[in-house]
Parts: structure tokens; C-alpha cells; sequence
């Protein structure tokens, strides 16, 4: 019997290629949503895109940053209620 070899956490991304968003969609985070409303921080498209540009993983202050301050406040208030705004 052969013994399984122990696997280990990826410490980094290596390097990959991921097709672009579909044409249509928001082609910084691959969802369908309109210009003012965030980025969706849970799109996989989102989040390797964003670790390989900064180094980290997104916020959802990140995907917030490019909306005006009233939607920012709106979404907060919303996401803080659902314990999902502690991500830094």
C-alpha cells in the first residue's frame, strides 16, 4: 500500500491565464451589475484578478472604493448587519 503524499497549503498564485469577463458583464469583476454599484468582492474572476494585481485578496471595501460615498454608506450599513463588512 502505497502511502498519500502530504499536501500543503499554496503559500503564493503561480502564474496563470484567466479568460476575460464575458462581453456584457463588468469586465473588472465578471458580474452583471451596473456601473454604480460595486464590484462583486465573491466573484472568483474578481478575486484572482484583484490577489495578482495587489498582492491580496479584495475587501469589500475594495470592490466599493469606485462608488459614491452614499451607495458606500448604504452597502456598508447592510453588509455590517450581516457581520460580512469585518474583512479589513
Amino acid at each position: 500500500m502505497s502511502k498519500r503524499p502530504k499536501t500543503q497549503k499554496p503559500t503564493e498564485l503561480k502564474p496563470f491565464t484567466m479568460l476575460p469577463p464575458a462581453k456584457g458583464k463588468c469586465q473588472v469583476c465578471a458580474a452583471d451589475h451596473t456601473p454604480d454599484m460595486p464590484h462583486n468582492r465573491d466573484s472568483l474572476y474578481y478575486q484572482m484578478a484583484f490577489k495578482q494585481a495587489h498582492g491580496r485578496w479584495p475587501t469589500w471595501a475594495d470592490a466599493l472604493a469606485h462608488c459614491t460615498p452614499e451607495v458606500q454608506k448604504e452597502w456598508t450599513v447592510h453588509l455590517t448587519a450581516h457581520e460580512l463588512m469585518g474583512d479589513g
